[in-house]
């Protein structure tokens, strides 16, 4: 079981959330289990190869250390999120995938577990969030400061997620996509663990559509190993996964993508992807421009 803050009263609903969240992991997976202090460790000693300066910052105790005080706050100017608090940011998101109730909930690359433990503060019943990263110095620091009932947190790889498909009501990756080596790959691991009618939130970079602009954000996310997407990359990905209600809100340099698997299961995966197509050249993909 997760530990709890010091002075934080534990929620007798969520005294299993450890238990039950562990029920979502692949049985290959549970072999190689290993319990840390406060989270559970999938991936082992073993550190993704391939590493940007972004994503050894990720991995640097001194950036894990001073995260929220400096290394968020310059992340957020960066993407030029306008003045919008994270609170809001998270709240927004929230709210587009109708977030509540006893959900069962992954969050992709945590970080330090803001979001995730935002998230679990508004769940109930059965419901619980894992905040999944690969950094071990990441792990502590949400233990740390983000352990909260309903929050569990493991250590893993997103481009192999360790859990069973169709396993989560809600998958969301805030603000880690444009970090990741093989994004589209990652994608498509959120994909195959969203269960019928479940919904997927991704915040990550948009290069807006000045060609000067691009271009300069372009060269400087190089220089740091930061990916910068374009308008249609995410929606096109959703609609040919055969996700549908897909809704991409632009502000600034970022983006908001949700979509929503359809509840029908055993359809013909074919159709499926026709179907997405057909939506996302209707009214059903909303792009909303915020100042």
């Amino acid at each position: 079981m997760t530990a709890h803050q010091p002075g934080v009263d534990a929620d007798p609903d969520a005294m299993w959330s450890a238990a039950l969240a562990r029920g979502l992991v692949r049985d290959d997976v549970l072999r190689s289990m290993r319990y840390c202090d406060g989270y559970t460790d999938l991936l082992g000693p073993t550190v993704p190869a391939r590493r940007s300066f972004a994503r050894w910052a990720m991995h640097s105790p001194i950036v894990a250390a001073i995260y929220e005080c400096l290394w968020r706050p310059v992340m957020v100017v960066v993407m030029s999120l306008h003045g919008i608090s994270m609170s809001a940011e998270r709240e927004r998101a929230a709210a587009a995938v109708h977030f509540g109730g006893d959900q069962r909930v992954l969050d992709v690359a945590c970080g330090p577990g803001d979001s995730t433990s935002f998230l679990a503060a508004q769940l109930g019943g059965d419901g619980f969030v894992i905040g999944l990263d690969n950094s071990v110095r990441m792990m502590e620091r949400a233990v740390r400061d983000n352990n909260c009932s309903r929050a569990v947190y493991m250590r893993g790889d997103a481009l192999s997620l360790p859990f069973n498909n169709r396993a989560f009501d809600v998958v969301c990756c805030v603000a880690a996509l444009h970090l990741m080596p093989e994004p589209i790959s990652v994608l498509h691991e959120m994909v195959r663990v969203l269960a019928p009618g479940g919904r997927i939130a991704v915040m990550t970079s948009y290069g807006r559509e000045s060609f000067l602009r691009r271009k300069g954000l372009e060269l400087g996310a190089t220089i740091c190993g930061v990916r910068v997407f374009d308008r249609t990359t995410l929606p096109a990905f959703f609609a040919a996964a055969g996700l549908i209600d897909i809704d991409q809100q632009l502000r600034g340099v970022s983006q908001l993508v949700i979509a929503r698997r359809p509840d029908v299961t055993g359809v013909d995966p074919w159709r499926t992807r026709l179907a997405g197509r057909r939506i996302r050249r209707g009214a059903m993909v909303r792009y909303e421009l915020l100042p």
